[in-house]
């Protein structure tokens, strides 16, 4: 039971991260897979991962619409786009050693966050429409961020989000909302690709799945607070990948060192 317990309160945590800033889900779900719930095999954390990640989206999605949170347009072209990048990405993915996808997948999160901490055009438009013009950049930045997704086996959030504010120029909140979106359809096609391969525990992923749809309750009431105060957001979500980032390169490399 104390396991089970321990699984639960973990999927709480990733789905309180997926309803506040759409992103980080799998960014905390794999290394809680591996370091806390006691996973060994790090692609079975991955696939893991990918499938509660997108169902708790899926369900935070919901709760966004709802506050009128979603660009659903927008976050449609991107989330097409996505889904045969994704496909992609998660064949490349499974054919690379497993150790070196997570120093790959914490060297690309600390890439995307301090990007995100240099930015300084934070409110964009809250009124952006889809056009040509917009669907265009979001395709392409769309299928560049699901093969990315796929190939690091995850939801992509924390590629999501800055993709679609750089695509459509919609603000932070708006992104977080329309985020949720592609981060349950590149979970959902990278999940089915693991599944294929026998790489899911899935007793472990309806606990997480269990534990992430109380936890996405609190994170989009908090979203929608911080979302008032200029940048706040981002920073918040900027410095957490940030720290993720280094956790996973230290725990990985000085798991190389003892091998």
């Amino acid at each position: 039971m104390t396991h089970w317990l321990i699984t639960l309160i973990c999927g709480s945590l990733v789905g309180c991260t997926l309803g506040l800033i759409g992103g980080g889900g799998s960014i905390l779900a794999v290394p809680l897979l591996l370091y806390v719930v006691g996973i060994r095999d790090p692609h079975i954390a991955i696939g893991t991962s990918a499938l509660a990640v997108g169902t708790n989206a899926a369900v935070n999605l919901v709760g966004h619409w709802r506050l009128g949170n979603v660009k659903l347009p927008c976050a449609f072209a991107f989330a097409v786009a996505g889904i045969l990048g994704a496909l992609v990405g998660s064949s490349l993915g499974k054919a690379v050693d497993g150790q070196k996808l997570l120093l790959l997948f914490a060297a690309a999160m600390l890439a995307v966050g301090f990007a995100m901490l240099r930015r300084r055009d934070e409110a964009g438009d809250p009124g952006v429409r889809i056009n040509p013009a917009i669907a265009l950049r979001l395709v392409g930045v769309g299928f560049l961020t699901g093969l990315l997704s796929g190939f690091f086996g995850i939801g992509g959030g924390f590629l999501i989000v800055p993709g679609l504010m750089l695509g459509s120029g919609m603000p932070m909140l708006y992104a977080v909302g329309s985020s949720l979106l592609s981060v349950a359809a590149f979970g959902f096609t990278t999940a089915a690709n693991y599944a294929w391969s026998g790489l899911i525990d899935w007793p472990v992923a309806l606990w997480f799945i269990a534990g992430g749809a109380g936890g996405g309750v609190l994170g989009i009431r908090v979203a929608t607070r911080l979302s008032t105060r200029r940048g706040t957001l981002t920073r918040v979500f900027a410095t957490l990948v940030i720290l993720v980032a280094v956790y996973m390169a230290v725990r990985t490399l000085a798991g190389w060192r003892l091998s």
